[in-house]
């Protein structure tokens, strides 16, 4: 009953499964150390000996019913066991002391453990915050990026910094506090780099404006050369036609083009433009952006329209108009390039604005002009102004028709300014033939109006037979046509030379031709001036020629389109009237002459009893005269006035020597008489006919001649010394022999001749008998003339 209690007893001591586990590992006899270096880990060896003891009872109760199975055999176990007590004390004495090494050096550990746990807790903390420092470290190099970026004006990248720190770092950013401060200065950024965006755009504004004339002044400049290599080469040829005449052949010409890049030629900086525009864009502010740059232009153009007060606006207007020029070549490059900033509408909206306010100030400016050079001044800007933008795409028609609406306004000022010249050259002129000592004043004064009447190069000195006038009344009308043709050049009128035309007939007819009309009826020259104001007449006349060829050059037609006869000048025949009204006043004057010369008829004896031997005084002054005239006329008038003007004054003469006979103051007159007109008329005739012949005008004027011209006065000195003057009123022999003459004025000039008495012819008889006859016819003559009249 005791060994059933002990066995009780042992078995409640060992149920708890480590018991069975450690004394399954004994009785397969496992090494023991793993599980008490396990025990000494974790602090509990007396639980480790606690089993080991209860291992040991069961042991114990085992060994005992073994032994009384086996009594000798446990007898001898039971020694065994005891040696196995003894060693386990040794190994229990051997355990203690290790055990108590083994806490002594698990002391120290646990120290070292506790130190190096905390060491790995200061490792992580400082990893982590390594990596914060990273972190806020690339953050903060970034934003040293961004405020040198800012500090060098670069706002772009400093931007894009700014972006690239709000979308991939702000977010991760460690240190709440840095995050924080971060958020709060984007916005602030982003503002500063927008009000320094706009201030540089603000500068580059003023900048562009201040550079606007210069850019103009290049644009047009280039434009200008253009039209001037244009102008030289049409003026090459111009005078390579001269100089081939017609029927030479088609001559060849090359044009050298230079091809000029306007872009890279007119240098406008729009760097900071695009900058701001785009940095603008990235903040979102793109339609803010070209609203502002829209509405500030517009404001500086309005500004540029504006008229200075202060400076005459002949010494403004191609400052004022490069301006303008300079601003919308910049507007095209802009509309070009920068990608919507401005629209095309927009840009055309501020081009009518402007194009509205130019024509309005250029209508009011012309309005204003007194002189035709400022207003072709003007004018030849205004087209190059035009051209030059017409190249970048501007419409300028009604800047060309502005300048159209003054061409009137133009032509009376060149008008004005012309007649001024005019008058002074005629009033200045002293009517003598112009000399010319060497052939550049032939070249200057005749060739170069084609005034020459000869082919060949006269020899030197040379007289023309104009006067100082015709050259200079020449510059006259080529500047003239220079200046019409300029106006009317690249505007509106595709062909001007109609308009030059009839403003070149206005002013030879209204203004040179009524000139020398004034001059001819004044009544205060001679007749050496009135044969020169004809002569200049005459060379005017073919200087209409000159006139109307030159117009068609400077107009870029060709010549031979204005060589036909309907294309010629109407101031031609009014100059040709003008010249006949000349000739008329040179007549006049030529006549009073010779009515001063004629008068000494009035010292004649009509009755004298003598056959006069020579000529009369009278006639002998009247030849001298006429062979003055001739001679100068000759020199200086075309054949045709020579003609006029010589038949003119021998039919005054023959009138004259008529009107002698019928004069009140000659009661009768004999044959001697008669006689001495014979020997004048016989005088006078060998004279004219011998001009006629020396001047020339019998090649012309083959049917007819000077001596007719004294026809009436040599059918009357022939019919009274007739020894038949009866015949008279033969109709036969009158239309033959006398059809000059008015019955009438032979019937009263008949009434006063009276022969001489008989005594005086006593010794006579033969012509005695001859005079009776003559008497009696002449009787007969007078009588019939009375029952006719």
């Amino acid at each position: 009953m005791n060994g059933k209690a002990k066995r009780r007893t042992i078995s409640d001591y060992g149920d708890t499964g480590e018991d069975l586990a450690l004394a399954t590992s004994i009785s397969n006899g496992k090494d023991l150390a793993p599980i008490v270096r396990l025990a000494f880990e974790m602090g509990r060896p007396e639980d480790l000996l606690q089993q080991l003891k209860i291992v040991m009872k069961k042991k114990e109760v085992e060994i005992e019913e073994l032994c009384k199975t086996h009594y000798e055999e446990f007898i001898q176990a039971v020694d065994e066991l005891r040696g196995v007590l003894v060693d386990a004390e040794e190994l229990k004495s051997e355990l203690s002391g290790d055990n108590f090494k083994l806490q002594e050096m698990g002391t120290a550990l646990l120290v070292k453990v506790e130190e190096l746990m905390e060491l790995y807790s200061v490792k992580k903390n400082v990893t982590e915050a390594i990596k914060m420092c990273k972190s806020c470290l690339q953050v903060l190099d970034l934003c040293a990026k961004f405020n040198g970026h800012i500090t060098d004006g670069q706002f772009y990248p400093a931007l894009k910094t700014v972006d690239l720190i709000e979308k991939n770092f702000l977010q991760n950013i460690p240190v709440k506090t840095l995050r924080v401060i971060i958020e709060k200065r984007i916005p602030v950024i982003k503002s500063h780099i927008e009000k320094r965006v706009n201030s540089q755009v603000n500068e580059w504004l003023a900048q562009i404006r201040s550079s606007a004339k210069n850019i103009g002044q290049t644009a047009i400049g280039l434009v200008a050369s253009a039209r001037q290599r244009d102008e030289e080469m049409l003026e090459r040829q111009r005078k390579s036609e001269e100089q081939c005449g017609p029927g030479v052949g088609d001559l060849e010409y090359t044009l050298d083009v230079v091809d000029i890049d306007d872009d890279h030629a007119v240098k406008i900086d729009l760097i900071p433009l695009y900058r701001a525009s785009h940095i603008n864009a990235c903040l979102g502010l793109q339609e803010q952006f070209c609203g502002y740059y829209y509405n500030n232009r517009r404001m500086q153009l309005e500004s540029d329209l504006q008229i200075s007060s202060v400076q005459p606006f002949v010494e403004s207007f191609q400052s004022f108009f490069a301006q303008i020029a300079g601003h919308f070549i910049v507007e095209d490059r802009v509309l070009r390039t920068s990608g919507g900033l401005l629209d095309a509408e927009q840009a055309e909206t501020m081009w009518q604005n402007a194009v509205a306010k130019m024509t309005s100030v250029l209508e009011e400016q012309f309005l204003r002009m007194d002189s035709a050079t400022h207003l072709l001044l003007v004018k030849d800007y205004v087209t190059l102004f035009g051209t030059t933008l017409r190249q970048y795409g501007y419409e300028v028609t009604p800047l060309f028709e502005a300048l159209d609406h003054s061409l009137d306004k133009y032509h009376l000022l060149l008008l004005a300014e012309c007649k001024e010249q005019i008058v002074s050259v005629i009033s200045n002129d002293r009517y003598e033939q112009m000399m010319m000592k060497k052939d550049t004043d032939y070249e200057n004064n005749v060739l170069a109006f084609h005034l020459q009447t000869t082919d060949s190069m006269p020899a030197f000195p040379y007289v023309a037979a104009f006067s100082a006038t015709v050259p200079d009344a020449c510059r006259i009308m080529r500047s003239f046509i220079k200046g019409s043709a300029d106006y009317l050049s690249y505007g509106v009128h595709v062909n001007s030379f109609d308009i030059v035309k009839r403003y070149l007939d206005k002013i030879l007819i209204d203004v040179l031709n009524e000139a020398l009309l004034n001059t001819i009826h004044s009544g205060s020259i001679d007749v050496s001036q009135a044969m020169q104001i004809a002569a200049n007449i005459a060379f005017l006349e073919l200087g209409c020629d000159f006139f109307i060829r030159h117009a068609a050059q400077q107009c870029g037609i060709p010549i031979r389109s204005v060589e036909r006869p309907q294309a010629s000048l109407t101031a031609k025949l009014v100059l040709k009237t003008t010249r006949d009204a000349a000739c008329i006043t040179l007549l006049y004057l030529v006549n009073s002459k010779l009515h001063e010369f004629m008068a000494l008829m009035e010292n004649i004896n009509w009755i004298t009893e003598e056959i006069p031997e020579d000529c009369s005084d009278y006639i002998n002054e009247v030849v001298i005269y006429l062979e003055t005239v001739l001679s100068k006329a000759q020199q200086v008038l075309p054949l045709d006035a020579v003609y006029k003007v010589g038949s003119g004054a021998l039919e005054h003469i023959s009138n004259s020597i008529v009107s002698a006979f019928l004069s009140d103051s000659v009661k009768r007159f004999n044959v001697n008489v008669v006689m001495g007109f014979d020997n004048d008329l016989r005088m006078l005739e060998s004279f004219v006919d011998e001009s006629f012949h020396a001047t020339g005008l019998s090649k012309i004027y083959k049917e007819v001649s000077f001596k007719e011209c004294l026809l009436e006065a040599r059918q009357l000195i022939n019919l009274l010394l007739s020894n038949q003057p009866e015949n008279f009123m033969n109709p036969e022999i009158r239309e033959r022999n006398y059809n000059a003459l008015d019955s009438k004025k032979v019937a009263t000039i008949c009434d006063k001749f009276k022969d001489a008495p008989d005594g005086i012819f006593g010794s006579l008889s033969n012509r005695n008998t001859k005079q009776n006859t003559r008497k009696k016819s002449m009787d007969v003559l007078k009588k019939r003339l009375k029952d006719f009249n």
